[in-house]
């Protein structure tokens, strides 16, 4: 039996399929909306469907964008020599927050997983290798430093090198105010692979 009407259990149960709200979380959304006035609640659906609507992927870079090509990818003060390989639009934006990354960018919608049944025909790799040409001068794999990720970035520099572009990967390792003793063992030697002179 549900202690709600059915509008609001509908409300709660649309809640509940965002990734990372819970039904506790979901039944909070549902009766904060409930209390915003009309007006309020009327803009945020038409916002919500307007940014579906406009929203599309870039067709250079495969980022979303409302614009094709986007931003990135028109800038004329951008480095076009050097793509940077992420696995999702908002990997890009954790790459520009740090604001010392001056290339593009490539999104390959996901990473290679034959344990879900994703391989690499699965994922944006052939927009990547059409965009190869003899300008590019490095692809930087930034994939998620986990097995998928890992396996994916294999997977793509050894299709890259033969082609004759320099091939490099993000380093891994103990974060910037992190202390030795929580770090975990692969953590660790990840951070010893990609030390450097200093």
């Amino acid at each position: 039996m549900s202690f709600f009407s059915a509008p609001i259990a509908k409300l709660i149960e649309e809640f509940e399929k965002f990734p990372g709200i819970g039904h506790k979380t979901a039944q909070r959304l549902a009766f904060y909306v409930l209390e915003m006035p009309v007006g309020r609640v009327e803009n945020l659906a038409k916002t919500i469907l307007e940014a579906k609507q406009k929203t599309k992927y870039c067709s250079i870079c495969g980022n979303m964008t409302d614009l094709d090509p986007c931003a990135i990818c028109s800038s004329s003060t951008r480095d076009h020599s050097v793509i940077c390989v992420v696995e999702d639009s908002r990997d890009i934006i954790a790459m520009e927050r740090t604001r010392e990354y001056k290339g593009v960018y490539h999104v390959l919608h996901g990473a290679i997983s034959p344990m879900e049944g994703i391989g690499p025909n699965d994922i944006n790799i052939k927009g990547l290798l059409s965009r190869l040409n003899g300008n590019i001068k490095e692809v930087i794999m930034a994939t998620n430093p986990n097995i998928e990720g890992e396996a994916t970035a294999m997977y793509i520099s050894k299709l890259v090198k033969p082609l004759g572009v320099k091939t490099s990967r993000i380093a891994h390792g103990v974060p910037v105010g992190g202390d030795l003793e929580y770090a975990d063992e692969v953590t660790l030697s990840k951070a010893l692979e990609g030390r450097k002179e200093i």
